[in-house]
């Protein structure tokens, strides 16, 4: 049996594209390893969003050809973007780009022995194709499921690779995503995350409907104790009809991930988003005005070309105003081929990092105080790991690792667990169904 490993760097599409992977090897007949171990392949699925992910994928390369017997092969979007730079690494054998990716079992088992290496795959796209649906076969190490139900970017902002990386808008047929999510629930999965490159986007290529049309859908089609998380969703994306559903129908999760990368509109304009700060804090008022509890989690860049220390404040004082859960910051990484790359001033990387560091200091007391606002309230875990005998930690429809004890094992089953304590990063409970 032939071994293959994989690595995967990136986001979530990227995570679960290389799960499809994965599965139509095993189909195959391949036993798949881990990718410090011997094997017959390895697959770099790479990311190209910021130069660290440029440096990451490199890395990864290298290693892999460390096995100077093993077939290397490189897919994502670095290898969408920059695959004349990755075919110089050595012992490169295969790169295939995003629009290809999910035919790579079979390029890889078509490559010709005798044919001068790297094989470069490099397809344009087809925008009337929709994405092909994944029947997996068994449980991946998540206890979460995902399922993609999106590719693609044409939201053009100055500063972002995705589109190139991506291509255009191509969305799942709806029957599709409700075959992939039954046959999770088969498989004993309980949470299934919704996500693409932009989510919200869903449908916009179809004629069959929307995202809410087909969450409605989903929720009305499908039975079962379940949940469904929604991945990241751009501010004009989140309408009062899906706001509305996950405050009526439990099965929603309380969790709402909204970009906002700056607060300031002077930068919100240059880096082509379409709202204001103005706008943004609205949405996110009404969210929590409408579902308790719900936890609200953003991204935002720090160090855009000409963010001066006003616009910074912005960024900071809108933040500070608002019930975030958590945050995810990030400098800005120039991108060639972007309008932001030719933007100036560009920040110096210690400014960028020094206005990061306060933005995290700010996330850090944003997340204390709203697991303090959960203590004492009963939340429905999903239980994912086992910290040591007799301890478990699970995770809330809004989006809080907390961990508790019981006398089985409780991993991949829901559990109403009363919130007890927050201390020192730690969030305790205990099991109210003993």
């Amino acid at each position: 049996m032939k071994k293959i490993a994989f690595y995967t760097l990136g986001c979530k599409v990227n995570q679960v594209e290389t799960e499809q992977m994965k599965e139509e090897f095993i189909h195959r007949g391949y036993e798949i390893v881990d990718f410090a171990d011997e094997a017959d392949a390895y697959i770099i699925n790479t990311c190209t969003v910021t130069h660290v992910s440029d440096r990451k994928s490199r890395a990864m390369v290298r290693r892999a050809s460390r096995h100077p017997h093993a077939l290397v092969a490189i897919t994502g979007c670095m290898a969408q973007v920059a695959g004349e730079e990755l075919a110089d690494l050595e012992g490169v054998d295969l790169i295939v780009n995003n629009l290809n990716k999910e035919s790579i079992a079979d390029i890889i088992e078509q490559l010709d022995p005798e044919q001068k290496r790297p094989v470069i795959i490099n397809g344009a796209s087809d925008k009337a194709r929709n994405l092909r649906p994944v029947l997996y076969s068994r449980q991946h190490e998540r206890t979460r499921a995902f399922v993609k139900i999106q590719d693609g970017c044409q939201s053009g902002c100055s500063y972002c690779i995705v589109p190139r990386a991506r291509g255009p808008v191509r969305s799942k047929l709806p029957q599709d995503v409700l075959r992939e999510i039954k046959q999770l629930l088969s498989l004993g999965y309980r949470e299934i995350v919704l996500t693409g490159i932009h989510t919200g986007f869903y449908g916009i290529d179809l004629k069959s409907g929307d995202l809410l049309h087909l969450l409605e859908m989903i929720l009305n089609e499908t039975g079962g104790d379940y949940r469904i998380r929604l991945s990241s969703l751009e501010p004009l994306e989140v309408t009062p009809e899906i706001i509305g559903l996950a405050a009526h129908d439990a099965r929603m999760c309380r969790h709402f991930h909204i970009p906002l990368q700056s607060g300031s509109n002077k930068i919100l304009k240059a880096m082509n988003r379409r709202y204001s700060r103005e706008y943004y804090y609205d949405l996110l008022k009404t969210i929590a005005g409408s579902i308790p509890g719900v936890a609200l989690t953003a991204d935002v860049m720090t160090g855009f070309p000409g963010e001066e220390d006003k616009d910074f404040e912005d960024s900071y004082d809108l933040i500070d105003s608002l019930p975030f859960m958590d945050l995810h910051v990030f400098p800005y990484s120039r991108r060639p081929g972007t309008r932001a790359a030719s933007i100036s001033p560009q920040i110096p990387p210690r400014e960028k990092q020094a206005r990061s560091q306060k933005l995290l200091s700010l996330a850090r007391q944003k997340h204390s105080d709203f697991v303090h606002s959960q203590v004492g309230q009963e939340l429905i875990l999903l239980v994912e790991r086992q910290a040591e005998k007799g301890e478990y930690i699970g995770l809330s429809d809004n989006y809080i690792e907390v961990s508790f004890n019981s006398l089985y094992d409780r991993r991949g089953e829901f559990a109403p667990v009363r919130v007890e304590g927050f201390d020192a990063g730690r969030i305790e409970g205990s099991i109210s169904d003993p």
